[in-house]
Order: structure tokens, then C-alpha cells, then sequence
């Protein structure tokens, strides 16, 4: 058997990391400006991770939610303590499209509706009608294209204003800083808009925090520059520094009926130890403040180098958008200078580097970045 090819894969084999570096089976060592989208939050190896998680998985790796997990309760506590949603509720699975599944079938038995708005150029997964929720026909089945979703321009409060005053929008689901879509940081007005329309005409808000939350924006989440609440949050990537585990947070108003949400392996004692663990590193190594830090030092340097015609960003979640494609530049920072980045469409690169980058780290990249720009 073959692996299904549906990855164009750069031909390099990572077999080890620590802190912002990995290295392939060469030996080769290079900085990780990705994190593997966004995932590593802590950094790779982390001692007290690494130790958390191996010492949870000789004692029990798995239990099914039928029992008590203490474990997801204190998972439960701590992120709501360190976020400021002390009193959401907290349920957990294990992706981010998944964790998007649930907030939307939540939204929909709580408003008995069914539309939703999205927004251009959103992402929020794969799967059923976390895909037909993202704007990119190319991934969407027919299967999944139900006419459930009504895409609004990104940042169009009134367009959002006018369909939601129309009654029967069940939910609207938008990314605290849209990744996929090339790092579009929204307004405070545009989020403050949508939480006065949600709540005026019924409907419920899920903020996508999937790729901007856990610290990575130099806030916990990234809808707390603009001092709203949503109605539920949805979280994955850095919550487990690289462990298959997600979260959707759930306002109070929201009353759970058994059997209304499941999952198999969601919440498992594994995932809960790596959780915890990150919550620890992140809270006890100040890195929401640091990535706020090193991120607006990144953001400033990289706007004083001649090369893209933006760079837009917060925190460690940075885009820089270049007139011309930059497949070329993206691939001499990789094989030239051993640096990992990302991209969105053809012309922006995407830094999500681990949240413990330093500013020497930062300036390693920034020297990088200039040789190849040179060349």
C-alpha cells in the first residue's frame, strides 16, 4: 500500500526538534518560523512536556468519557481561569474542524435555524459543514455543498447586519485573525458590529480561534483586542503543543442534554496531560507576553526591509504579502538559509512560529530573510 498523494511535500524528513529548531535525518538543522501551522506552542521537546506526557501515558493513555476524567475538569478550569471564561463551559474532541462541527450543531439545536455567514477567504476545516463554512469551492464536496452558508465580504459589518436582520441565521462563524486568508486582522468595529447584530436578531457567534488563540496574537485569544464576548470559542493547534486535541468553550447560556455532543477519543487522559502541560509552560514562561513582544519587534524590522508590499499581523500569527508569487523566495529561505515558513495562496508568507521565539531567534530569521531577498 501507498499513501494517498494529496500532499505536495517539500523532500525533507524532520526527525527531531527542540525549542524553535528542527532538524532532518541529514543533520541538518533549521529554524522553524511554522510550527507546524501553528501547532508547536511551546516549542518542540519541551522538558516539562515531554515529562508530563510521559509519565501520563505510562500510568493511563486512554479511558472512555462513560467515567470520570478528572483530568478534562481541570483542563476545564485552568483554561478557563488563564483566558477570562471562568464561566463558559468547556467540551473537548479532537481537531479543529471538528471542534467547528460541534459550535455549529450547538448553535443550531439552541436557534432551531439553519443558516450560517461566513466570510471571503475563510477557513475552519475539512469536514461536512466545517467545509461548506470555508470559502474555497476547490475543497468542497457536493456532498457537503447544502446551502447552509452565506459568504459576507471580510470586514463588511453591514452586509453581515442586513442578512442577520433577515431572521433566520442560525450562527455566524469568523476567525479571531483569518490564516489561511493570508493573516487578515479585523477591526475592532467590524467584531463589535457583529456581536451587537448576533445579539439583537438571535443568533449565535463562534469566534474561530483555532489558529489565533492560545497566546499566539499577544492576547490569550485574538478577539480580546476588541473587549467582546463571543458565544462559544473554538480552539485547537497550540492547546496541546502537537497532540490531536481541540476544544469548543460554551457560554452559560447554553444548557447541555445528554447525548446532544459526543466523541470517542476526545478529551482522553493523554491529551489532557499534554494540555496542562502547555498551560503550565505558557503561564509560568510569560510566552502570550513574549510572542506579543517578539512578534511587534518581527512586524517592525520586517516593515523597515524592501521586499513585501504588506506586512500585517499580531503577535507571532504574521503575514507578509508580496506583489509577485513567492514560491521561489519561500524555497531559498528553506533550502538556502534552513529557515521553515508558511504561505497563503500565492503571494504571502506566513510566520507562526513556536510562542517562545527569542529576539535573537527573531533576528537570525531577519538576516535570513534579508540574503535572500539580495540574491
Amino acid at each position: 500500500m501507498k499513501l494517498f498523494d494529496v500532499y505536495p511535500l517539500f523532500p525533507v524528513n524532520i526527525v527531531k526538534g527542540q525549542g524553535c529548531n528542527v532538524w532532518d535525518e541529514n543533520g541538518q538543522e533549521y529554524l522553524d518560523l511554522y510550527g507546524g501551522h501553528a501547532v508547536i506552542s511551546v516549542g518542540h521537546a519541551h522538558p516539562h512536556y515531554v515529562e508530563a506526557v510521559s509519565r501520563q501515558v505510562a500510568t493511563l493513555g486512554f479511558y472512555s468519557n462513560s467515567v470520570i476524567n478528572k483530568l478534562q475538569q481541570q483542563v476545564a478550569e485552568r483554561l478557563g481561569a488563564f483566558s477570562g471564561y471562568e464561566d463558559y463551559q468547556f467540551f473537548m474532541i479532537n481537531s479543529g474542524a471538528e471542534a467547528n462541527e460541534n459550535a455549529l450543531k450547538l448553535a443550531s439545536f439552541h436557534t432551531g435555524k439553519t443558516r450560517v455567514l461566513s466570510f471571503s477567504h475563510s477557513f475552519h476545516g475539512r469536514t461536512s459543514l466545517a467545509v461548506e463554512v470555508t470559502n474555497n469551492p476547490k475543497i468542497i464536496a457536493p456532498i457537503n455543498a447544502n446551502g447552509h452558508v452565506t459568504y459576507i465580504p471580510w470586514g463588511d459589518a453591514n452586509a453581515a447586519d442586513a442578512e442577520l436582520k433577515k431572521g433566520d441565521v442560525c450562527a455566524v462563524i469568523v476567525e479571531g485573525i483569518q490564516g489561511v486568508g493570508g493573516i487578515q486582522v479585523p477591526t475592532d468595529e467590524f467584531f463589535r458590529s457583529l456581536r451587537k447584530s448576533c445579539t439583537e436578531n438571535g443568533a449565535v457567534l463562534i469566534l474561530d480561534e483555532i489558529q489565533s488563540g492560545y497566546g499566539r496574537s499577544g492576547k490569550f485569544f485574538a478577539h480580546q483586542y476588541t473587549g467582546i464576548k463571543p458565544d462559544m470559542i473554538t480552539v485547537a493547534k497550540g492547546i496541546a503543543n502537537g497532540l490531536p486535541c481541540a476544544g469548543l468553550l460554551i457560554s452559560p447560556e447554553f444548557e447541555p442534554v445528554y447525548g446532544q455532543l459526543g466523541t470517542t477519543f476526545g478529551g482522553n487522559h493523554l491529551a489532557c496531560a499534554a494540555a496542562l502541560a502547555v498551560l503550565d509552560i505558557i503561564e509560568g514562561e510569560g510566552l502570550v507576553e513574549n510572542a506579543a513582544k517578539v512578534g511587534q519587534y518581527l512586524i517592525d524590522e520586517i516593515s523597515k526591509i524592501k521586499g513585501p508590499k504588506e506586512v500585517r499581523g499580531r503577535g507571532l500569527m504574521i503575514g507578509m504579502e508580496f506583489e509577485e508569487p513567492i514560491k521561489d523566495l519561500r524555497r531559498s529561505l528553506l533550502f538556502d538559509e534552513h529557515v521553515f515558513t508558511g504561505v497563503s495562496g500565492t503571494n504571502v508568507i506566513r510566520l507562526l512560529p513556536p510562542l517562545c521565539l527569542s529576539q535573537a531567534q527573531a533576528d537570525q530569521f531577519l538576516e535570513c530573510y534579508s540574503k535572500v531577498l539580495a540574491k
